[in-house]
């Protein structure tokens, strides 16, 4: 059997994962973009669905505004205890006047389907926190701040039961974080990241017999990394990992798929599977030799129902009519939801987007809502309907890395004419591309990416396109101008400086993956 990594791609980074009997869920990472800590389920492994978010409602926290793709929420860890879920993870602030809502917290829930709960509050330092229940009933928090940190924990009030104490400092890499704890015949395992989310990501272990340690490294560390090799995936790390219903391992890590060289990744951190087992002297083996494959060939995966295997559809097609009274799960928003923003009915209006005062441009909430770019190679489309009638009113469909780097295909009015516009930001460089007349309040709109270029087009009739304009890839880049997300298909209005007159409707949203 063969599958292919990544198992979740796009902007799905530092994979946390639990096993509840024959179902399997995973957490990862959302910064600034709400609801936030996007849950997934799988039978396989392999398969995966949303069937939620951990941060559905504002009063849960606040997401900082003004530094983009570095706040927000960082690893998260999912864990199962006694018929209780918990998610821990940190809302990561910066700048000035942050008075709560923000550093560590505890979330939980008897059904992940459902709300999770209101925040618990820790107070401990540092980010990418983990819970360790063990068989004696007590809890361990686990969490990094230069090192590797622990101590017992109230589970019901999030309160420390003793004071916490450093208990490993990694093996001498850089940003020694990320840490897991796991028992096994009678070792503490202690697993954690180190050379930073970066193209020296690696996995390194430590045991011990005793929970504080002192923990023995691993002498074949790291133990998961595919730096300075020629593979496809790079810069590998913060893995969790679970063990299946027929007694096999596995662990989740994220990576990346860069183009080209220098290297650069438009689409995040993503998530990959990789195979692992436990050597002779119970030390873990992870993929072939810590090598994570773009594709894997294994005779564990759990099977379906009818013991068969399901391949991997190749390509992926994503159709939003908007005809729901509420938005489809992969849809997101830059720090909330802005109240009266948007009108989702179930009749043929489709979605109503009010656009506000704040521009692309700006660190703010914006009237935009986001879908994940997955592929390489995609298309979007989108029907839009907008009637103009102030200078600078703009609608339209954006491919949105943050609020520095973005290229924009849109209808507006400048100095009194209705026209269809292009338009590029990179870094402090702003221009407009293209500009021509359209009377019309009626287009279809529609971005093509590869990976040397997105391609702008627009139709009249939603069946002839012409192109209007492009924008290369390399420049909506983590390694141009970005740091820990990927970027976003984005359907926006703004009135760049005051409210919109009139809503923009879009009638659908339309994506083409190909992989």
């Amino acid at each position: 059997m063969k599958y292919t990594n990544p198992i979740i791609p796009g902007f799905y980074p530092d994979p946390s994962i639990c096993r509840v009997g024959n179902d399997y869920y995973m957490v990862n990472s959302s910064f600034e973009y709400f609801p936030g800590v996007p849950i997934f389920h799988s039978n396989n492994l392999i398969e995966w669905d949303q069937i939620g978010h951990g941060i559905t409602r504002s009063t849960q926290i606040e997401l900082m505004k003004g530094e983009p793709n570095r706040t927000g929420i960082y690893a998260p860890t999912i864990r199962y205890n006694n018929g209780v879920f918990y998610i821990i993870t940190t809302n990561v602030a910066y700048g000035k006047n942050i008075v709560k809502n923000h550093g560590n917290f505890i979330i939980s829930t008897t059904n992940p389907y459902g709300e999770w709960s209101d925040p618990i509050w820790l107070d401990c330092p540092g980010i990418d926190p983990s819970l360790f229940f063990d068989e004696d009933g007590k809890v361990y928090y686990c969490g990094s701040h230069g090192n590797i940190y622990m101590y017992e924990i109230d589970i019901n009030t999030g309160n420390k039961k003793q004071e916490q104490q450093v208990i490993w400092n990694g093996t001498g890499g850089s940003c020694p974080e990320g840490p897991h704890i796991y028992k096994r015949n009678g070792w503490y395992f202690l697993m954690i990241s180190e050379g930073g989310t970066e193209y020296c990501h690696m996995i390194t272990v430590a045991r011990s017999k005793n929970i504080y340690g002192p923990y023995e490294s691993y002498e074949k560390n790291p133990v998961l990394s595919n730096r300075s090799l020629p593979t496809e995936i790079k810069a590998t790390g913060h893995s969790d990992i679970v063990e299946d219903q027929n007694g096999n391992w596995w662990a989740v890590c994220l990576g990346i798929r860069p183009l080209g060289y220098p290297f650069r990744h438009n689409l995040g951190r993503e998530t990959m599977l990789i195979p692992m087992y436990w050597n002779d002297k119970d030390w873990p083996v992870i993929g072939n030799n810590g090598i994570v494959e773009l594709e894997v060939e294994t005779e564990y995966l759990p099977l379906d129902k009818n013991n068969n295997w399901i391949e991997k559809e190749k390509n992926h097609c994503f159709i939003d009519r908007f005809e729901n009274e509420t938005l489809n799960m992969c849809w997101n928003f830059i720090y909330e939801k802005l109240p009266d923003t948007f009108n989702i009915k179930n009749d043929a209006n489709g979605l109503t987007i009010m656009g506000n005062k704040t521009p692309l441009s700006e660190a703010d909430s914006l009237a935009w809502i986001g879908h994940r770019q997955q592929h390489h190679c995609c298309k979007v489309r989108t029907e839009l309907h907008f009637n103009r009638e102030k200078d600078m009113e703009e609608a339209g469909l954006t491919i949105y890395m943050n609020h520095q780097h973005h290229y924009e295909v849109a209808l507006t009015q400048l100095d009194g004419l209705k026209c269809l516009i292009v338009r590029r930001q990179i870094g402090s460089l702003w221009k407009i591309e293209n500009v021509i007349n359209y009377e019309s309040d009626l287009i279809f709109l529609e971005i093509e990416a590869n990976k040397e270029n997105y391609i702008f087009k627009f139709s009249k009739d939603g069946v002839e396109y012409n192109e209007i304009g492009q924008g290369e890839t390399a420049y909506l880049t983590t390694e141009v101008g970005g740091a820990f997300t990927g970027n976003y298909f984005g359907l926006y209005t703004t009135g760049n400086g005051k409210n919109c007159t009139n809503g923009a409707i879009f009638k659908n949203f339309e994506y083409y993956g190909y992989l």
